[in-house]
């Protein structure tokens, strides 16, 4: 510990460090101690260790480790802290990956990436799409050449470092600073990046308050933290670039506030604003929020002419739980079949940019097809259903007394004999 930190830690400050060395210098630069520092802690290490084995590894992961770390990831978003508030449902994240569809060739870029989620989880699919047959020079750029981050968390960003290298990113790009206000701490991994992406999904802080400086940046001023990175979104595609991206309802409906319905405009005329996913209520309970979320797919480069909804209910009405009610990948099963042809269907609907406007850019998803399950019954007629089931519960009470009674006259005769 006492010789093995301080050379880490000086390891990439040389003029003429590798990109790797760099790299490792970014992960431990806040790693003072070792926290394997009595037996307890050193059976912990060992007996995770030991849980990892080749029939004990998803399919979808192509690292060991990865998946060791993605669970660390997922055990601090319960505990609400340490990392917790930056972690995305990974089921969320490959239902987006797949709809986007990432391809060799294109970079990908997340603004605000928190633990690496949307990187991680891009890399594992178009890795999986070169197949067997990847030439070094293709694994050389999707390794050191496609993704791109930023990251002004302390905390967060050496964990999103160690995260991408474990998926098998050998130099991931990111940036570590206020991505509103582009105040860095440090940018040296962030070298040659472009400064406009083929490819950004991303999650923006949910209810983040930001101050004036954040502003400056951005035509539409305001506080709140995701509008501004709805502009930033846009801002940094290229025309026919590809975005998804993780939004709380409120963004969407929200007409109170000249920026809000301003950054919406924005939205649909410069870009295809094509699909809004609304998701059930508790899918980011996991992390500790309760708000209600919906994604957003969008083009840049040709103007919104029609939104296509789909509402996503695996549950019925019931919200999403940790346990009872899981979010998993087979509830998008059906989104991503019908994404290609945007189909309606019980669970979907196309609404006009008209009807956007008429609706002062209020974008919140309300199925049509949805039963009407309104109760039309006036009191009257409510206080005889009521009265009836009184009466059924009565006379249901009375059958269970005279049932119990007749069950003790038998007990008691045959005690007697």
């Amino acid at each position: 510990e006492t010789d093995l930190l301080p050379y880490l830690h000086e390891l990439g400050a040389s003029p003429d460090a590798t990109p790797r060395q760099r790299l490792i210098t970014q992960i431990v630069g806040n790693v003072t101690t070792t926290r394997v520092d009595t037996e307890r802690n050193f059976f912990d290490v060992v007996d995770r260790i030991h849980e990892i084995r080749l029939d004990s590894i998803d399919a979808q992961h192509q690292f060991a480790l990865s998946q060791a770390y993605e669970g660390l990831l997922l055990k601090m978003g319960e505990k609400k802290g340490d990392g917790g508030e930056f972690y995305t449902p990974r089921e969320v994240i490959r239902a987006m990956v797949q709809a986007v569809e990432p391809r060799l060739g294109e970079t990908v870029y997340d603004p605000c990436c928190g633990t690496g989620g949307f990187l991680a989880q891009s890399y594992e699919y178009m890795r999986g799409s070169l197949g067997l047959e990847a030439t070094g020079t293709e694994l050389n750029q999707l390794g050191q050449n496609t993704f791109y981050g930023r990251e002004k968390d302390d905390t967060a960003y050496p964990i999103t470092l160690a995260n991408l290298v474990l998926h098998g990113i050998d130099y991931p790009r990111i940036w570590h600073g206020n991505t509103l206000t582009r105040a860095s701490r440090d940018e040296r991994l962030f070298d040659d990046a472009p400064e406009l992406f083929d490819v950004i999904l991303t999650n923006p802080p949910f209810g983040g308050k930001e101050g004036l400086d954040a502003q400056t940046r951005y035509s539409y001023k305001t506080s709140s933290t995701q509008v501004l990175f709805v502009q930033e979104v846009i801002d940094s595609l290229v025309d026919g670039g590809r975005a998804g991206m993780v939004i709380d309802e409120g963004m969407l409906f929200r007409t109170d506030e000249n920026a809000f319905v301003e950054t919406k405009q924005k939205l649909l005329d410069e870009c295809n604003l094509h699909t809004i996913v609304s998701l059930p209520q508790g899918v980011f309970v996991n992390a500790g929020a309760g708000v209600k979320t919906n994604l957003m797919f969008f083009e840049r480069g040709q103007p919104t002419e029609t939104i296509w909804y789909y509402e996503l209910r695996p549950y019925g009405d019931k919200a999403i739980t940790k346990k009872a009610r899981r979010l998993k990948l087979d509830h998008f099963t059906d989104f991503l079949s019908l994404l290609p042809s945007r189909s309606d269907s019980e669970h979907s609907w196309t609404v006009s940019r008209a009807e956007i406007e008429e609706r002062n850019y209020d974008l919140k998803a309300v199925n049509p097809n949805r039963p009407d399950t309104t109760d039309t019954r006036t009191p009257a007629e409510l206080l005889k259903e009521i009265e009836r089931h009184g009466r059924d519960l009565d006379d249901a009470l009375a059958d269970l007394r005279v049932a119990l009674q007749s069950s003790n006259t038998v007990n008691s005769e045959h005690e007697s004999n």
